[in-house]
């Protein structure tokens, strides 16, 4: 899989996943060190500082509000695609932009909600 990765968005690129106990198994650990990819070291749980959670979210409510949903896995892509092609820069810069406020708001203590 990251061989595939890697030739689509070429070497210089940092893994990151969502941390679960499965994706730190030391079969994982050995294969990303023999490709030689680096890997962020990432909170688990932590939906706030993944940018694409908020993407997906947006593109589930516009596939939500389509007139006619999907009755199969051709008819899912091709919705999918046609919602993806939507979604605005300005949320997907908005997304980007927000992430430093996010980190803060995560280093800073809180008790309770996170404000943003």
């Amino acid at each position: 899989m990251f061989v595939f990765f890697r030739g689509a968005v070429g070497d210089k690129f940092v893994f990151m996943d969502d941390n679960a106990t499965c994706h730190r198994a030391l079969a994982v650990q050995d294969c990303l060190d023999s490709e030689g990819i680096q890997h962020l070291v990432w909170p688990a749980r932590s939906p706030d500082l993944k940018p694409i959670e908020n993407v997906w979210g947006a593109l589930g409510r516009q596939g939500a509000g389509r007139n006619y949903p999907p009755t199969n896995k051709n008819t899912l892509i091709r919705a999918l695609t046609e919602e993806w092609d939507k979604l605005s820069q300005q949320l997907l810069d908005n997304v980007v932009q927000s992430m430093l406020r996010r980190v803060e708001c995560c280093i800073t203590p809180h008790d309770g909600h996170i404000p943003y």
